[in-house]
């Protein structure tokens, strides 16, 4: 989950500036990505976790170039690759046809073969979805419940594969903003608390937000098309694959998974 704050939107409010979220990590509270196989964490901060997805409203879409967090299905590391970060076990396994490249670039850098995670942002505010973090709060809400459900895909070239435009923004469900159905079949989803994660952060620099994570454990396929598609055009200005916060495996920035 990426940490964006559109200044333009929150000038009024300094607690939003990017200065302001930076936090040392011996006061902050539980960090991700993490691996979500190890319930080992012995962070003293405790909240509150998040309510359901459908009790929430969905205010971002965004995804980042391999996967942020680790799990038995996607724990590869890339190689030759100046990303971090892992990449789905299946990917060695993909036939010509599934990595047969595309004849224009698709969301600035990714082609067929490749890992991303997708971050769903759900937020307790009164908001509707938008570009960044910022869409997640407002001026009488400040301090919100924010809830990531997580997806790690292999991108092939196959217009079999799930398409990625029916993960997008569908509209209100019951009074929420809500996203389509996501994958039911990669496993029951690993919840825990943590944070923001992405490139601004790493084991000196921690993020202060508090986030409650739902990640599936299990890596999905996903068609290149259809994800060229959404980035050509989505209300969140989403056009390319972002960058990722190394892995914390420090215990003390890590809050325990209870299963």
């Amino acid at each position: 989950m990426k940490t964006i704050i559109n200044s333009n939107k929150l000038t009024a409010l300094s607690i939003f500036s990017f200065e302001a979220l930076a936090a040392q990590c011996e006061s902050a509270g539980p960090q991700a990505p993490r691996d979500i196989d190890s319930l080992q964490g012995h962070n003293k901060r405790v909240f509150a976790m998040a309510p359901p997805k459908e009790k929430l409203n969905l205010c971002n879409i965004h995804f980042h170039k391999n996967a942020e967090h680790k799990a038995k299905d996607f724990s590869r590391i890339p190689v030759a690759s100046k990303h971090a970060g892992f990449q789905c076990n299946a990917a060695t396994t993909l036939t010509a046809a599934e990595l047969k490249p595309t004849q224009s670039k698709v969301c600035g850098n990714v082609k067929p073969g490749d890992t991303i995670e997708v971050h769903w942002v759900h937020s307790s505010c009164d908001v509707e979805p938008g570009p960044t973090l910022s869409a997640c709060l407002n001026t009488h809400c400040s301090n919100p419940d924010l809830r990531v459900e997580t997806q790690v895909f292999l991108v092939v070239n196959d217009d079999n594969a799930l398409d990625f435009t029916t993960l997008d923004y569908q509209g209100l469900t019951n009074g929420y903003h809500q996203a389509g159905p996501l994958p039911t079949n990669t496993g029951t989803p690993v919840e825990f608390l943590g944070s923001t994660t992405g490139p601004s952060y790493n084991n000196q620099q921690c993020s202060p937000l508090q986030v409650s994570w739902s990640v599936r454990p299990s890596c999905a396929k996903i068609s290149i098309n259809s994800l060229a598609r959404w980035c050509e055009n989505n209300r969140f200005e989403e056009d390319h694959a972002h960058g990722i916060r190394k892995l914390v495996t420090d215990p003390k920035l890590l809050a325990p998974i209870n299963h």
